[in-house]
């Protein structure tokens, strides 16, 4: 019998974190993921600014999936695709800055 367990996403409480280590946070927890995995962000504001450094950075390598939207409380969920293209930063490096 084969039976598959969908694992629960990483939760990241974004309140309690100094806003100038937060998007540092999230995607060093995001890197960290494996394909198929997820995380749960809850945040004081809206993530607006945080899905436009996703798009920017990660674009087709991520899922973003609002969960709540204030006025208290933000949560979204971020997911890395079990299919995904290689991303600089993400699965791979494609070479082109050196590092």
């Amino acid at each position: 019998m084969n039976t598959t367990t969908a694992l629960a996403p990483t939760t990241v409480d974004l309140r309690t974190i100094a806003p100038r280590e937060r998007h540092t946070l999230v995607f060093s927890t995001f890197k960290a993921l494996l394909p198929g995995e997820s995380m749960e962000l809850i945040n004081d504001h809206s993530p607006q600014p945080l899905l436009g450094q996703f798009e920017s950075g990660l674009f087709g390598a991520f899922n973003w999936n609002p969960l709540e939207s204030g006025p208290e409380q933000w949560r979204v969920q971020i997911a890395k695709p079990a299919e995904s293209k290689p991303v600089h930063g993400v699965n791979s490096c494609c070479g082109s800055c050196g590092g």
